[in-house]
């Protein structure tokens, strides 16, 4: 009976900023930069360099945050935002991209 009090208090609830939480909010952060910037790029023509750099760092901290996941959603590692992460990152990156190939006149130019 112990050990199922012992377990029950280590576990994490809902509202706990576990540390795989607090990666994976820091990574949609840079996620979220990455893709207003990509499409600050599309528009204005700047901005493409922070969209990429936005976007490879949400999926590399997203990917850790999954790699590193001992359990499912609502276990405490985070691991739904960490996929969140791969996906705004991957967004960041695409939209950066893009970007990049029409400033380079590669994708619809203004050659």
């Amino acid at each position: 009976m112990n050990v199922h009090v012992l377990a029950a208090a280590t576990a994490a609830t809902a509202y706990d900023l576990t540390p795989g939480r607090l990666w994976s909010l820091i990574a949609v952060v840079f996620g979220v930069a990455g893709v207003v910037a990509g499409v600050l790029a599309l528009r204005r023509g700047r901005g493409a360099v922070v969209a990429l750099a936005g976007g490879l760092t949400a999926v590399v901290i997203g990917g850790w945050v999954v790699a590193a996941a001992k359990g499912g959603p609502g276990a405490g590692y985070g691991i739904v935002g960490g996929y969140l992460d791969l996906v705004i990152g991957a967004v960041a990156l695409v939209l950066g991209g893009l970007s990049m190939a029409r400033s380079r006149g590669f994708v619809g130019g203004r050659r």
